[in-house]
């Protein structure tokens, strides 16, 4: 079965966000539902990517997780990854982005992580301050087993305020701030947990093996098109 184009991921991605659900407690954030075509969700959970064993167990994605980048060779080898960062990194989809939640994406640059999570994963409360402008956390669950696994948002005093859906093709965004407290508090997980976690992250990114296109900043270059206007400085005062 043929993937969606990146232009039809995109169209799907900006209707997804203007039907999305804002919410303003405890900090902003969004939840949308149907982000990209299913096609492509599904081709994204059959990737052939595991969470590694006998890591330990310290409230960092990094020390337990399975983690893949967007990056040169990743979108080389697997299609479904290039469409998706393609698609993500189109004017439609960055205007759609800063339209919809202020974003100040001028200058930056798309980061996808490909997250395998397993039992024994957590994650201590945090707020992805600094060089991240926007984030959005996308789940691949699968619906049996993974209804109670979506993103924990937190008070400023690290008091539980919600627990976000997990829903299949769903996902939780926000601008970071220094209220944006999130996190994975402890719990059981059958299977494996996977998600896509998308930033665009600003200029001064260290690890560039970490970005899609890291010669290209969004609303610069689109694969061989320059769009029809500047990137606009939302959210920017």
């Amino acid at each position: 079965m043929s993937l969606p184009t990146p232009a039809e991921i995109a169209a799907t991605f900006c209707r997804s966000l203007a039907a999305a659900a804002r919410y303003d407690a405890p900090f902003p954030h969004f939840y949308a539902d149907c982000l990209f075509p299913e096609a492509i969700i599904a081709a994204l959970a059959d990737l052939p990517f595991a969470a590694p064993a006998n890591k330990p167990d310290s409230g960092k994605r990094e020390d337990v997780s399975g983690r893949v980048f967007f990056g040169a060779a990743e979108l080389e080898r697997f299609p479904v990854m290039r469409n998706l960062a393609q698609a993500l990194q189109t004017p439609e989809a960055t205007h759609a982005i800063g339209a919809f939640c202020a974003a100040p994406l001028r200058g930056c640059h798309l980061r996808l992580e490909y997250a395998i999570d397993r039992e024994g994963f957590w994650l201590a409360p945090h707020t992805d301050l600094g060089v991240k402008k926007f984030t959005c956390l996308i789940s691949l669950a699968n619906y049996k087993y993974h209804v109670d696994l979506g993103t924990d948002i937190y008070n400023s005093d690290n008091r539980l305020y919600k627990r976000a859906p997990f829903r299949r093709n769903g996902a939780l965004m926000f601008v970071p701030s220094a209220e944006s407290w999130h996190g994975f508090a402890r719990r059981p997980i059958h299977g494996q947990r996977k998600s896509i976690i998308l930033n665009y992250v600003g200029p001064d990114w260290r690890a560039r093996d970490q970005l899609a296109f890291p010669d290209a900043p969004v609303g610069t270059e689109s694969y061989g098109r320059t769009p029809a206007a500047p990137l606009p400085v939302y959210g920017e005062r």
